[in-house]
Formats: C-alpha cells, sequence, structure tokens
C-alpha cells in the first residue's frame, strides 16, 4: 500500500533527542563556521571596497527584517514538532497585522501587540479545530486560513477604516490610522564605542564591530522580546518533559497516546501558540516597521518564515540562521541597490567552488562539476561588470533563499508523523 500524507506511522516509542546518534554540529564546529563566514565577509568587503557589507545600520535593518520570518518560522515549528502542517502561518501573520492596527490605533501600541497575538491565536484555533478535530487536511485548511483571513480583513478594514475618526485620521479600506511607536533604544557607552571602531574600517575587527554594533543600536523592546521567544523555545521543547511529551506527538502520536499523552491537548496548544507567535509576527510588521496596518504588508513572509524553519531543520537555532540571511540580503538590497549587491557575486563564487570541492571530494562529480561551471560563470559577471541590473536586485532575497534551501536539502528531517491524520485511540 503506497504511503500517503494521512496514513499513520506505526508505533514506536518516542525517544528523547540523545537517544541514538545525534545529527547536530558541536559548539566547537559552529564557533569555527561563525569564524570563517566572518573572516569571509570581511575579506569581500576589503576586496570589493563594499563597507555596508558589515555596516551597523546594514545589519540593524537585517535584524529588523528579520524578526516577522523568525516569528513565523517559530511559529511552524511549534506546530510542525506537534505533528500539524502549517501553512496558514501567512494568513495568521495578516490577522495580526489587521489586530495590531486597529486596536493600536485606537488605544496604544502596547494592547495593539496583544490584540495582534490574540487574532493570531484565532487563526491558529480555526487550523487546530479543522485539522485535529475534524482531520481536514492539513494543507486545505492551511490555505483556506489564507484566503479567509485576506477576506476578513479587507470586509473589516473597510467597516472600521472608511468613516468617522478614522476617516478623518488619515484611514482607507487599505489602511489604518497612524499608531504610536514603541520604544527603541541604545545600550549606553558599548553602541557608541563599536561604531567608533567601525569608521576605522580595520580588517575584521572593524567587521565584527559593525555587525555587534547592529544589535544594540535603536533596538525595539519587542526585537529583545522576540530574542527570548526563541530561547525560551528552544529550552520547553527540548529540555522540559513538555517539550519531550510535544515532540513525541509530531514523532508517533500511537506511541504517545500509549504512554499516556493526551495528544489532541498538545496538538491544539502548539498550533494555539503557532498562531500566536504568527500574529506577533504581524503585529511587529504593523507596529514597529510601518507604525500602521497597511493591506498586503506580510508580503509573503509566512511562506518564507516556513522555509527558513525548513532550511534550520526544524530547530530555533538553524531557523534564526535562516532568518537572518533572508533580513540580511533583503536589507542589502533595500538599503543599498545594484552595487552593494555586485559584491555578493564574489562570496557566492568562493562558496560555490567550497561547495565544488567538497562534491568531487565525496566523488559526486556531476555536481561538482556543475558548481564549478557555474562558479566560473559568476566569477566572470563579477569581472565584466560594476554593478547587479536593478530587475535582479529585487530578487536577491529569494534567490539567496532558494540557494540556501537546496543547499541544505541533502540533511534535512522533518517530524515524522507531520502532517499525518491521528484518530484518539487508533492504536487500540
Amino acid at each position: 500500500m503506497t504511503a500517503t500524507m494521512t496514513d499513520t506511522p506505526p508505533p514506536a516509542a518516542p525517544k528523547a533527542d540523545n537517544a541514538g546518534p545525534r545529527s547536530g554540529r558541536s559548539v566547537g564546529q559552529i564557533l569555527m563556521i561563525v569564524a570563517g563566514a566572518l573572516l569571509l565577509v570581511a575579506a569581500v568587503r576589503v576586496i570589493s571596497g563594499s563597507d555596508q557589507l558589515t555596516s551597523e545600520g546594514q545589519v540593524s535593518a537585517a535584524l529588523s527584517l528579520a524578526v516577522p520570518i523568525g516569528l513565523a518560522g517559530l511559529a511552524g515549528l511549534w506546530s510542525e514538532r506537534s505533528g500539524v502542517v502549517n501553512i496558514g502561518l501567512e494568513g495568521m501573520m495578516i490577522l495580526g497585522t489587521f489586530g495590531a492596527g486597529w486596536i493600536g490605533w485606537q488605544t496604544n501600541p502596547w494592547l495593539g501587540l496583544l490584540c495582534g497575538i490574540g487574532f493570531g491565536v484565532v487563526g491558529g484555533l480555526v487550523h487546530a479545530v479543522a485539522t485535529v478535530t475534524f482531520g481536514v487536511d492539513h494543507i486545505v485548511s492551511g490555505v483556506a486560513i489564507n484566503l479567509l483571513a485576506v477576506g476578513t480583513t479587507q470586509y473589516l478594514a473597510k467597516l472600521f477604516f472608511t468613516e468617522g475618526k478614522a476617516a478623518d485620521a488619515g484611514a482607507n479600506p487599505k489602511q489604518s490610522p497612524p499608531v504610536d511607536s514603541l520604544p527603541t533604544f541604545d545600550v549606553p557607552g558599548l553602541s557608541s564605542g563599536l561604531h567608533s571602531i567601525e569608521n576605522h574600517h580595520w580588517f575584521l575587527i572593524s567587521d565584527i564591530a559593525g555587525i555587534l554594533g547592529g544589535f544594540v543600536t535603536d533596538l525595539s523592546v519587542v526585537t529583545v522580546l522576540v530574542i527570548a521567544l526563541f530561547v525560551g523555545s528552544w529550552w520547553l521543547l527540548w529540555r522540559t518533559p513538555f517539550g519531550l511529551r510535544l515532540r513525541s506527538c509530531g514523532e508517533n502520536p500511537i506511541a504517545a497516546e500509549s504512554l499516556g499523552v493526551n495528544v489532541y491537548r498538545y496538538k491544539y496548544a502548539a498550533v494555539a501558540v503557532s498562531g500566536g507567535l504568527a500574529g506577533l509576527g504581524g503585529a511587529f510588521l504593523a507596529l514597529v516597521t510601518s507604525h500602521t496596518y497597511l493591506e498586503g504588508q506580510t508580503g509573503g513572509r509566512g511562506y518564507i518564515g516556513l522555509a527558513a524553519m525548513i532550511f534550520g531543520n526544524w530547530r530555533p537555532g538553524g531557523l534564526a540562521m535562516g532568518a537572518g540571511l533572508f533580513g540580511y540580503s533583503d536589507a542589502l538590497q533595500l538599503r543599498n541597490g545594484g552595487e552593494t549587491v555586485h559584491a555578493l557575486l564574489l562570496l557566492l563564487f568562493v562558496l560555490l567552488i567550497a561547495m565544488a570541492g567538497w562534491k568531487l571530494y565525496k566523488k559526486a562529480l556531476v555536481q561538482g562539476v556543475i558548481s564549478a561551471v557555474v562558479a566560473v560563470a559568476v566569477l566572470v559577471w563579477y569581472l565584466t561588470t560594476d554593478e547587479v541590473p536593478s530587475d535582479f536586485v529585487g530578487a536577491t532575497p529569494y534567490v539567496v533563499t532558494l540557494l540556501v534551501l537546496s543547499l541544505s536539502a541533502q540533511r534535512l528531517r522533518m517530524p515524522k508523523a507531520d502532517g499525518m491524520r491521528y484518530r484518539k485511540g487508533q492504536g487500540k
């Protein structure tokens, strides 16, 4: 019998992450990778003369652009670790943008933030009812939520933003009135000191100073909250009995039920948290990025968050790296245009050469030769041009996302029961 998305896997005891061989990298390996990446980017900056690659402003903008994507990815991680595929993240983010813009304008941005989370939770619960209780296909339910969220917010925007005080404040069916800003801050002393070191343009030292400066300058309080959510999610899901039970629902719900786990309850909790995190990502866009609700302002970030989650192998650390990479490339093309994006071609050449060497070492001749040929083509492009055409600049973050997903595809392992239909008592 051919396995389908809704088949249930055979019973097996759920395992903790420390059971069996580990697939992750050690702390030493991660530090070596980070150090190598810093050296490579610093060298590209010096060779290309593009100081914006590691500037404080670039990193600060990248962090701001990465936060909503990271929240969408973290939302997907919570849901899929419990075995529920959540394609509806985009719709839950849309609900969060509207809730934050609407309540934030009427009251204050803090209540708007809470309302954005609440609207996302509602979307998550709708998805949980459809998939967990009624057994609807997860993809169908997620797509339906995305469509429902667009229609609902458009209707509510026309209802609340086209007359009365809202219309007097400049609102229209596609935009809410402006919302007060949430506070931002610099780390005293550290921010100015790192900025001074960055301005010397020393090799590696100034690069590190610029990168660190982006994390301590003009920092939103919501960004600090999001960093805490990443750390807290890692601890809760991988270091507590609650997390082990939730992950067992995504690995094998029948075995989890046989050990006394209320699978329905854990799936509901995970998908509700998923919706709240996605709603928070939408609220960030409305309250921190643009200070107003705008129709279509999510711009597909829910889907990109899912891509970042897959790149991160369903783990918070890798997910944060994937979101940061997309945010960095997006900030690069928004702030600096074709000249700075042109410097990425040199970086891409080095990475492709390294991949070609690795593939040839592993006797994967076809992949190695293709990587080498593409690397030569990229080098020729870099040497014969001064900047990337504007038509290609806007596609930079999406091309980067596709590249990193293709490079990481061989080491991915999703939860075994992810997307599979489960019924209580099925294993009896």
